[in-house]
């Protein structure tokens, strides 16, 4: 197990103390030799950590959902995999207390653009000439995420592919907490089929350009939206959330 695993998994029972919390840092394979180095990359790669007196904890444990900012995001790629091709758009959105409040969008400037992609995407190489290399665009990219929740629809893909191509670019990883809003649709919403596209049909969710990163992260957005106005009422925290959406329990489908 990964150290920040152990560390995450430690932290989700409760406070550790300053001393127990070092330990850790200094028992594990940690990318600094210093733990205050280490401390303050945790910190930049998106854990919630919350440093009182000589306690520490995750801040989504006693969040509450409408304090919590979630940072809806989507992706544009020329393959499947960061080995054999890279990001040529990013779309986010951020949502607090169920309103919009930031926006971040930007194509990627690319070499090549396989045709099945552009006919997908409609995105061709002309758009991308004075695009942002991608470098930079991660690197704005992980300053509006801060350590928000990050929120996709099949996040492992989104998740996955943004942290493989910072670790690539030696800009960190992602250790951000996370949503799939297929899994919280799944528990939330009675629907025959949960792609992005069915929902928005379902939810009469009217956005144009399907498989543009932008509108997808807006329209994913909505159904986060429209996923928190459903929860349970003992669903009260961030990670009470988490949990949730993460849970096998699929019966708790409120009716309209």
């Amino acid at each position: 197990m990964k150290y920040h695993n152990k560390l995450i998994s430690k932290l989700l029972k409760g406070s550790l103390t300053l001393a127990q919390f070092n330990e850790i840092l200094q028992k594990g394979d940690t990318f600094f030799d210093n733990v205050e180095l280490e401390k303050e990359l945790l910190l930049s790669n998106g854990i919630p950590l919350y440093f009182d007196d000589e306690m520490v904890s995750l801040k989504t444990l006693s969040t509450k959902i409408e304090d919590q900012s979630f940072c809806v995001v989507d992706i544009e790629t020329t393959a499947g995999k960061v080995s054999s091709g890279q990001i040529i758009e990013i779309g986010a959105v951020k949502i607090k207390n169920g309103q919009i409040i930031e926006k971040y969008e930007s194509l990627v400037s690319a070499h090549d653009i396989p045709k099945k992609v552009q006919d997908i995407t409609g995105i061709t190489p002309d758009m991308l000439i004075d695009a942002p290399n991608i470098q930079t665009v991660l690197e704005e990219f992980k300053i509006f995420l801060e350590d928000d929740i990050f929120v996709a629809h099949a996040i492992s893909f989104d998740y996955k592919f943004i942290s493989d191509s910072l670790e690539k670019y030696n800009l960190g990883k992602l250790l951000n907490r996370n949503i799939c809003t297929i899994d919280l649709s799944q528990k939330l919403i009675e629907s025959e089929r949960y792609g992005l596209q069915y929902l928005k049909e379902h939810l009469n969710i009217d956005l144009a350009d399907h498989h543009r990163a932008y509108s997808d992260a807006l329209s994913t957005a909505k159904i986060l939206l429209e996923c928190l106005k459903r929860l349970p009422e003992d669903v009260r925290t961030s990670e009470d959330l988490i949990a949730f959406s993460k849970s096998n329990n699929k019966k708790r489908i409120k009716k309209d």
